[in-house]
């Protein structure tokens, strides 16, 4: 689309190996931004009506972001409840919990010092008779009970004071959680982009939906023309072209422009 159709360019060259006031016919043509979403939805707002100028960050619309922000607050969820497995894994106990723990050690361990101190007694006594052997078996098996609380307790107040998790549950429990992080770092990036804000500065040339109006994924609602995509073409005799030049200034003229436009030769068809 160009911006002067009907405008007739004359082009003075400056530079070496063109003759000096020469002129060639051309035209305005802008290249345009088409601002898009990538989620589709319905139109919410459209904060900026053709014709107007933006600056660049400029909110130029938004699509409703129903149900992607509850997407974003279950992902959200999910990584909170994730991170708070890891953090149950691999912090240890409370100071409370173990001491109650060492507390029933000391407990198992005189329980077992009196066990065995019992089952001497009877066992000295049986060998004189003086008991049944069924009194020397109960006092045994109190002595292994004793023992094997002991043990329980000791082995329950090493795991209180380490890691609650074992090292392959923890590795799991992080991984979990670097999925459940991604997850909700990609549904905020669909919510935040479903808000599109000019990416430049420029004019608005076109909108193509109004608000209520559904909006595919990937559909443009509104053209910019940046204020630095706007171009000069014009067209060259070929015994002309010798003196053309990337890098080289030129001027040009129109009607109705108060003042010559300036710019650089930044491209030479082939």
């Amino acid at each position: 689309r160009s911006l002067l159709a009907a405008a007739m360019l004359v082009m003075l060259l400056s530079g070496c190996g063109a003759p000096e006031n020469s002129g060639f016919h051309g035209y305005i043509e802008g290249e345009y931004l088409y601002l898009a979403a990538p989620q589709g939805g319905y139109l919410e707002t459209l904060d900026v009506s053709r014709g107007n100028r933006v600056s660049a960050g400029q909110r130029v619309f938004a699509i409703e972001i129903e149900p992607d922000a509850q997407a974003l607050a279950e992902a959200e969820a999910k990584a909170g409840s994730a991170e708070a497995r890891v953090r149950n894994l691999t912090q240890p106990r409370r100071r409370a919990e173990v001491a109650a723990l060492e507390a029933e050690l000391r407990a198992a361990q005189a329980a077992r010092r009196l066990a065995a101190t019992n089952l001497d007694q009877i066992g000295a006594l049986a060998r004189k008779d003086f008991v049944s052997q069924a009194r020397l078996d109960e006092a045994r098996s109190v002595h292994d009970q004793a023992v094997a609380r002991t043990e329980a307790a000791s082995q329950q107040l090493e795991t209180y004071r380490a890691s609650v998790g074992r090292e392959e549950e923890v590795r799991g429990a992080q991984a979990d959680l670097r999925a459940a992080v991604a997850a909700a770092a990609r549904s905020r990036w669909l919510v935040e982009r479903k808000t599109v804000v000019a990416p430049e500065h420029g004019e608005l040339t076109e909108t193509y939906y109004r608000p209520g109006e559904w909006v595919p994924a990937g559909a443009a609602v509104a053209s910019l023309l940046s204020d630095t995509r706007r171009r000069l073409r014009f067209f060259v005799p070929e015994t002309a072209l010798a003196g053309i030049a990337l890098g080289q200034p030129v001027e040009a003229t129109c009607d109705g422009c108060p003042k010559p436009i300036r710019g650089t030769i930044e491209f030479i068809s082939a």
